[in-house]
């Protein structure tokens, strides 16, 4: 990654902006002469709703039409006009989206796909506007316009593509569970009747109920760390992704239990913007054509490198 810090800003972008957008697109798609973009774009959004629909969460994108192209009149092109990609991410998950207290920069797995996409906008990966947020902020920042895309470990479920849409998916994880080394429990299903912590907003939550033990929430996955160190929980569970990057700050800890449930990963994205989806995917099947995803997981993550998760799209 590019060694240079790049400023920590946190950009709040007023809801007016986000409904003015949505008040022009509903004109243009009023006028009888609209063109063939906005035609493209009404068409990509009565697929992303069919698919939301149908819900097939691994296929559910909409379908890029070739290398990601900037054109006129696109969300892309907004973007590129105001200096700078804005995007939702993580500061606190180990490998996917953290802080480096050693030069001030945000970094991960996560970081990559963005930095990609900023280069397929600005041709520069630095022209990113980073804002932290927790889980909890991550589909009300989509759904309001503070940011234009979230990366943060956020899994494409039912429930989420009717209110925002997603890239097709760019990783794949499953629920599992963390426990200190000298805890007896293996599974969830052994921790019935006792703490589990996880994040507000987070679909574990519903997992860690559904196996009878109590969840407790909190914002960010290191206060569930903190917890489980000073005995406050019995064990985190959430997507074996993030245990592992709890699990390498702390050694005293290990994954445990089967895969409990099936985690893909997409990067989310208002309806608003169904061009911006697909300009998305068209990034991220570069790379995973190029070699660039799989130089990235060997990076955070490690090896031996998967193939990256195959893109599938509605229709």
């Amino acid at each position: 990654m590019n060694a240079r810090p790049r400023p920590w800003r946190r950009v709040l972008l007023p809801v007016l902006a986000a409904a003015a957008l949505a008040l022009g697109a509903v004109a243009a798609g009023a006028a009888p002469d609209r063109p063939s973009s906005v035609r493209a774009s009404r068409a990509a959004s009565a697929a992303s709703q069919a698919a939301a629909a149908a819900c097939n969460p691994k296929a559910s994108s909409v379908r890029p039409s070739g290398p990601p192209q900037v054109t006129p009149g696109s969300f892309m092109a907004k973007i590129r006009a105001r200096g700078f990609l804005i995007a939702g991410v993580d500061q606190s998950t180990y490998h996917f989206g953290f802080l480096n207290p050693l030069d001030g920069q945000i970094e991960g797995f996560d970081i990559d796909m963005i930095r990609a996409v900023a280069q397929a906008i600005f041709g520069n990966p630095d022209q990113v506007e980073y804002k932290a947020i927790s889980d909890e902020q991550r589909t009300p920042d989509v759904l309001s316009g503070a940011v234009d895309i979230v990366a943060h470990t956020m899994t494409i479920t039912c429930a989420r593509l009717q209110q925002v849409d997603f890239s097709s998916v760019y990783f794949d994880a499953a629920q599992r569970v963390l426990v200190l080394k000298n805890s007896a429990a293996r599974s969830l299903a052994a921790l019935a009747g006792q703490k589990v912590c996880a994040t507000t907003g987070s679909d574990s939550l519903t997992v860690i109920g559904k196996n009878g033990a109590i969840p407790v929430q909190v914002p960010y996955w290191t206060d569930c760390l903190v917890r489980l160190q000073q005995g406050d929980v019995a064990a985190i569970s959430t997507d074996d992704s993030i245990l592992a990057g709890l699990a390498a700050q702390d050694p005293w800890t290990m994954v445990v239990g089967p895969r409990l449930t099936d985690e893909p990963y997409g990067l989310a994205i208002s309806k608003q913007h169904p061009d911006f989806v697909a300009f998305v995917n068209a990034v991220l099947e570069q790379l995973r054509t190029d070699g660039q995803w799989a130089a990235s997981y060997a990076r955070w993550i490690g090896s031996p490198v998967p193939a990256p998760p195959p893109a599938q799209y509605a229709g």
